[in-house]
Formats: structure tokens, C-alpha cells, sequence
């Protein structure tokens, strides 16, 4: 049997139009095989860098905080009782002694009375006991009455004297506490709260009255638990008010709370500034910055070279045109720029600008490169 003709079997199988696809098929595969792949071309990434040098840094760091007085103190009565009048307002100057709160005074003049009357008769019983024991006295010497008789009548004198000074005593206690049912200020300063108003009942001890004293103001700020021991090596502390930010008072640290507020898990650290100007009033926003010793040899890097990964802080290195990750560790800030303590080493080149945009190995441009032994300790970039 012979073979069947592949050309005869198109002729009479398909017709013209069902041709044409196997044709261009035909066509495509041959064009396919003679094609050579295109190869993909990596563009490089434009980057803005810097050239690390060591050079000699003073560090620092600012906080925000409240200008208050040096003392003040939250006044309440020494006894008891109702409230009857109030005296002063928020924002009061006072003197010392002056009058700020009254109690209701019946109670207490009435003890006071009660405690003189008692004075009066214990007087009455030891005047008695003294004169009898005058006269046993010369009866004995007569040989009327027996030593023990007398000693009985010395005792009976003894006890009385000694009713007599408890009555003192007591007299002097009540007096005391009816001068307690007016509160006085005990040194010239501001009133900066009232705490009770009048028909109000408080009980002995109460604060009813804030009073800022006069004189020495300080700064309120709180302190992060990494900054405490680079805080107290602070070789200087700078105080300006928002109000006047131009104005740069000196300030020194006079107090540093050992333990850290429970809320906001900061350590309490007060700034006193014996120079504070007349304008510098109590409740103010202030800023503290503080100056640490100067560091030699330093390496500093902008905030935003900094990349944070899983691992830790790390930057961004050229080397041949592509980059890499470096692990660094940090030592503190200086401004707006961060003190870097050990990873890469002068006269490398790190990123700047983009840090979140590489992977390693990627090829880049650079567009600028800057020296940071040339920019000052807490330039911006």
C-alpha cells in the first residue's frame, strides 16, 4: 500500500482560509528559534551619601518641662472644723502672716473656756492643800499631830500642785489650738491652687491652700532611664522658655529623683536658675539642654542614615558601586545627629537619603557627598 502524501491530504483536507493559521504558526516558531534573549539591564539607584570622619563632638540632649518655685508648700489647718471664710484667690499675693482661710471658732473657744475653768479649780485645790499643810506644819512642831499626818497632807499638796500644772499645760494647749482656726501664710509668695472652698468640713492636716514662696525658681523636667547617668555627668545646663526662645538662661542641676515615676517612667530632675529673669513666671513651658564632655575621635551620622532592621541599627555602605548593610552601635546623639561607637570607620561612605529603598547589592548613583568632620555637631541635613 503506498504512503499517504502529506501535500495531497492539505489540498483536499483544508481549504484556503484554514491554511493560514498553521502558516503563521510555522512563521513564529522560525522567528522564535533565530531570536536572541534580551538581557535585563540593573539601573542603578540615585543616592545621596556622606564620608565618615572622626572629629571631636560635644554631646547634649534637651527636655521640655514647667518652670515652678523652689518651694512650695501646701498649707491645711492644724485642727478640724468648717470652713467660714476664704481670703484669697489664684494668683494672690501674700505676706507672711497674712490671713488666707478661717474655721468656724465656737467649738474650740468653747474647749478654751472649759480649760480655764478647769485652771481655776485645780488653782483653788493646790491654794487649799497648801495652807493645810502650813498648819500641820506648826501643829507638829507642837507635837500635836503625828509625822504621819503630815506626810499625808505633804502628798495631798504634791498632787494638788501637780493638778494644777496639768490645768497650765492644758489651758496653753486649747489657746493653741483655737490661734489654729486661722490659717496664715507662712512666707511671702503667690497662692498657685485653692483646694477647699467655704462650707466645706476638713479634717486636721488637710491642704485647703498652695503657696509658691518668692524668690529661686527651677525647672520640672523628666528624665528617660538612658539618659540618667549621661544627665549627671552634664558639664552645663541651658534653660530657655518658650515664650522668649532667644533668651538662654544658665541653670544647674539641684535634684535628681532616684526613682522613676511610675506613669511615665521617668526620673523627676530639677533645674534650678538663681538668674531667672522677671518675666519668667511660675507654670511657663521651659526647654533644658544639657552640654556632656566634649568626645575626641567621634563618629556622627544624620538620624536618617540610620536603617532599623530585626537584627538592630544598621547603615547603609558604598563599596564598588553597590551596597551593603553594617551593623553599627551607637553611643548617644549630638543634636540632630547620632554619635556612632563602633561598625564602620573613617573614610567609608554611607547612605543618607533612601536607606528604606536598597537591598544588598544593589548598584547606586551618588548624587552628593558630604564630609561629616565638616558639619557641625547637630547640623541638620
Amino acid at each position: 500500500m503506498a504512503a499517504p502524501n502529506p501535500s495531497r491530504f492539505f489540498r483536499t483536507r483544508l481549504s484556503p482560509p484554514g491554511r493560514l493559521p498553521l502558516l503563521a504558526l510555522a512563521a513564529g516558531l522560525v522567528l522564535a528559534g533565530c531570536t536572541k534573549p534580551v538581557e535585563k539591564v540593573e539601573e542603578a539607584r540615585p543616592v545621596r551619601v556622606v564620608k565618615v570622619a572622626a572629629g571631636s563632638v560635644e554631646g547634649g540632649a534637651e527636655f521640655s518641662g514647667e518652670v515652678r518655685a523652689r518651694v512650695e508648700s501646701r498649707l491645711g489647718f492644724r485642727v478640724g472644723g468648717k470652713i467660714v471664710s476664704r481670703k484669697v484667690d489664684v494668683g494672690t499675693p501674700v505676706r507672711r502672716g497674712q490671713v488666707l482661710m478661717q474655721l468656724d471658732p465656737r467649738d474650740l473657744e468653747l474647749a478654751q473656756a472649759q480649760a480655764n475653768a478647769a485652771l481655776k479649780a485645780a488653782e483653788s485645790n493646790r491654794d487649799l492643800a497648801r495652807a493645810e499643810l502650813k498648819r500641820y506644819q506648826d501643829l507638829r512642831e507642837k507635837n500635836f499631830v503625828s509625822q504621819a499626818v503630815l506626810d499625808s497632807k505633804e502628798t495631798a499638796f504634791k498632787a494638788a500642785q501637780a493638778s494644777y500644772d496639768q490645768a497650765v499645760a492644758a489651758l496653753r494647749n486649747q489657746s493653741n489650738q483655737a490661734g489654729y482656726a486661722v490659717l496664715v501664710a507662712d512666707a511671702d509668695g503667690v497662692v498657685t491652687g485653692v483646694d477647699a472652698e467655704v462650707g466645706q468640713v476638713v479634717a486636721a492636716g488637710t491642704p485647703v491652700v498652695r503657696v509658691a514662696q518668692l524668690g529661686e525658681k527651677e525647672v520640672v523636667i523628666g528624665i528617660p532611664e538612658d539618659r540618667v547617668d549621661a544627665i549627671k555627668q552634664a558639664v552645663e545646663a541651658r534653660v530657655r522658655t518658650w515664650a522668649r526662645p532667644e533668651q538662654v538662661i544658665p541653670g544647674k542641676l539641684r535634684e535628681l529623683s532616684p526613682v522613676a515615676d511610675p506613669a511615665t517612667r521617668t526620673y523627676a530632675a530639677r533645674i534650678a536658675i538663681p538668674k531667672a529673669p522677671e518675666d519668667v513666671r511660675l507654670g511657663m513651658t521651659a526647654y533644658v539642654a544639657f552640654s556632656e564632655k566634649s568626645t575626641d575621635n567621634a563618629i556622627r551620622l544624620p538620624l536618617n542614615a540610620l536603617f532599623k532592621d530585626k537584627s538592630g541599627t544598621a547603615v547603609w555602605v558604598v563599596e564598588n558601586g553597590a551596597v551593603k548593610l553594617v551593623p553599627v552601635q551607637l553611643a548617644g546623639t549630638a543634636g540632630n545627629e547620632v554619635l556612632v561607637a563602633g561598625g564602620i570607620e573613617p573614610g567609608q561612605t554611607v547612605v543618607t537619603a533612601g536607606v528604606n529603598q536598597l537591598k544588598p547589592g544593589q548598584k547606586v548613583r551618588l548624587l552628593a557627598t558630604e564630609n561629616t568632620a565638616a558639619l557641625p555637631a547637630g547640623a541638620a541635613k
